[in-house]
């Protein structure tokens, strides 16, 4: 049987979600708890490999076995996972159903905040010079015009296509954060750290909101903007068909 299992994080600890050899994963504790508490090896395959330092609010990982699930799976999981990973749910799914490749929509913000505030502090990225949002807004709005974004990709990154398809990108001002929402059917690695670096330099008066277009053609890293911290970032949200998640939504 094929399991998805969603999950939260906040990545300040971890070297990213994808295993490696020689730092912490949130990959390498899931499968740790879930293996232990299964008592079989088990592998697990998310929907995204998030950076080192970047925050998921939702994201779904699968697995398969044939042994069968405890009914209190979720709350022996969460009882044994330290306090900055938390499961969500379990659900059983199609064989065929895939974290990664049957997603269909993928959502992030970034959070900027406009004072010093220490509650904040590994959370948001601070921003006190004066920015022109309804300027940075123009410039998102460009984005849903292209789908090749080369020039906000990671240098030297393996990807058969640059192509992604953005079906919203917009700043909104809540409470004390001023926040940029982003969703997509993929995206890159660093894409989105990168298309916020670039629309603060339009925000700071540094670059026009028409420039993003020259950028975008460009095809070239070093034309955009500076890729903010990691720290600011969450993956906010995963899709998947309703045959896949029938509660999804």
């Amino acid at each position: 049987m094929r399991y998805f299992l969603s999950l939260s994080y906040f990545g300040e600890a971890y070297h990213g979600w994808q295993r490696q050899p020689n730092a912490l994963t949130v990959q390498e504790v899931v499968e740790n708890a879930l293996s232990t508490l299964m008592r079989s090896t088990l592998s697990i395959v998310g929907a995204g490999r998030t950076d080192t330092g970047v925050h998921a609010r939702e994201i779904y990982a699968h697995f398969d076995t044939t042994a069968p699930i405890p009914s209190d799976l979720v709350k022996r999981l969460n009882r044994f996972l330290p306090d900055d990973i938390a499961i969500n749910d379990l659900y059983a799914v199609p064989e065929d159903a895939h974290a990664r490749f049957s997603a269909v929509s993928r959502s992030y913000e970034y959070h900027i905040v406009r004072k010093k505030n220490p509650f904040y502090q590994n959370s948001a990225y601070l921003i006190q010079l004066p920015l022109n949002v309804d300027a940075m807004n123009e410039a998102a709005e460009m984005l849903k015009l292209y789908q090749d974004f080369e020039c906000f990709s990671k240098s030297n990154t393996d990807v058969k296509t640059f192509n992604c398809k953005i079906s919203s990108a917009f700043w909104k001002k809540e409470g004390d954060l001023l926040i940029f929402k982003i969703s997509a059917d993929r995206f890159l690695r660093n894409m989105v750290r990168a298309i916020v670096g670039t629309l603060l330099d339009v925000g700071l008066g540094k670059l026009a909101p028409e420039d993003v277009k020259a950028i975008i053609k460009s095809k070239n890293r070093s034309e955009a903007g500076v890729s903010v911290p990691a720290k600011g970032l969450y993956l906010t949200r995963v899709e998947y068909p309703k045959s896949i998640l029938k509660d999804d939504g």
